[in-house]
């Protein structure tokens, strides 16, 4: 794989992180509105962009384990991180949800 393609997967990652990052802070935003069924599908959309991520994710791993070469660079590591702090903002926002949702 070359940097290139290594940088479009990154930029892929990022983006969907990125997209679903809004949406879960968007949903945290109606459910202490009390639009629950809004959240709802707020949370919702945000987990499939991060399918996609982890997809893209997992291409690269899948590359790497066959033996081609995965050049890592910045914005990789960038996209490597949206994609863990949005996993864990992920889990905050389901607690905040069942909060809201009592």
């Amino acid at each position: 794989m070359t940097k290139e393609e290594a940088t479009m997967v990154a930029f892929e990652i990022v983006a969907y992180s990125g997209d679903a990052r809004s949406k879960l802070l968007m949903a945290v935003e109606k459910a202490k509105a009390g639009d629950l069924v809004t959240a709802d599908r707020l949370v919702a959309e945000a987990n499939e962009c991060l399918v996609d991520a982890h997809k893209a994710q997992t291409d690269l791993l899948q590359q790497e384990a066959r033996g081609d070469n995965v050049e890592v660079g910045f914005i990789m590591v960038h996209g490597q991180d949206h994609l863990m702090t949005t996993l864990l903002l992920k889990d905050i926002v389901g607690t905040l949800m069942d909060v809201y949702k009592k």
